[in-house]
């Protein structure tokens, strides 16, 4: 994590305040204003959705943008600056306010409204490693990949089925759950995964060997560092570890938790560490 340059309080900001944030934490929104607000030039917006969030920043002009809201507003403003190819040039600031903020903690953003937006005026910037999948995707932080039939959720995320936000079908798939008895799970559907791990070509483990558990994670500068939990018998087995700059799985059909949402089932993903691809303004030391 490199340290590449502090801020004039005569910095222009483009604060975007996501809503799911105004509408759980309307204080610590207006104290993150006013705070910014004290220190330097702010244009406020208050975008109602996702495509006007995407419009507020691709139009931030030469403002530093700065997203008041949980990690789901964090991932969303440095998944959209990565597909626009402008992860590069824009040096990004988060005020966490919600319910989910363990990524932007994990990444040394402070959690209160007031600290994080005195980070935003006096902080400096340091970039920060990401993942970078083959679909395009973004991952901060630390990525698992669980033991088959294990829900894969992280903690905060929210899984979003074809009931959600329509609470009248909420209320049928309730009555169609109580009356229509559970089938039990069949033993296909639990127990180690069958998968190979590669690091950089390197094969790591393979699907004659079933594991547990799966992490990938940005490790030192420009690697990623790879942990493998052997499914065991008896005494449990040492993980294995490695680091590289690319990271393959496949094998059966797998799910993977990354800070606020899960992907798959997939056969096959690779990760590749995108090496201070990250501009993020963080305290000073």
């Amino acid at each position: 994590m490199a340290e590449v340059a502090t801020f004039a309080m005569s910095d222009q900001l483009l604060v975007v305040i996501d809503p799911i944030a105004r509408r759980t934490d309307g204080e610590s929104v207006r104290i993150a204003k006013d705070v910014l607000s004290a220190g330097a030039a702010t244009k406020v917006c208050l975008p109602d959705g996702p495509d006007e969030f995407a419009r507020a920043l691709a139009r931030r002009g030469s403002r530093r943008p700065v997203v008041v809201g949980d990690d789901r507003a964090l991932m969303r403003a440095v998944s959209l600056l990565h597909r626009q190819r402008e992860l590069a040039e824009c040096v990004l600031s988060v005020v966490p306010v919600g319910g989910a903020l363990s990524l932007a903690g994990s990444l040394g953003v402070p959690t209160g409204a007031v600290a994080a937006a005195r980070a935003v005026l006096e902080g400096v910037e340091r970039r920060l490693d990401l993942l970078v999948d083959d679909s395009d995707g973004v991952v901060l932080g630390e990525l698992r990949i669980p033991p088959v039939g294990e829900p894969a959720a992280p903690n905060g995320a929210t899984a979003v089925g074809p009931g959600a936000g329509r609470p009248w079908l909420r209320t049928c798939q309730s009555l169609v759950r109580t009356l229509v008895p559970a089938r039990a799970p069949s033993a296909a559907g639990s127990g180690p995964s069958r998968l190979r791990v590669e690091v950089d070509g390197s094969t790591l483990v393979d699907l004659d060997h079933p594991v547990e558990a799966v992490s990938v994670a940005p490790g030192a500068s420009g690697m990623a560092a790879v942990e493998v939990r052997r499914a065991s018998v008896g005494a449990e087995a040492s993980p294995l570890r490695a680091e590289g700059r690319t990271v393959t799985v496949s094998g059966a059909h797998f799910r993977y938790a990354a800070h606020t949402a899960v992907s798959g089932p997939l056969r096959r993903r690779t990760w590749t560490v995108g090496e201070g691809a990250l501009r993020l303004v963080l305290p000073g030391r």
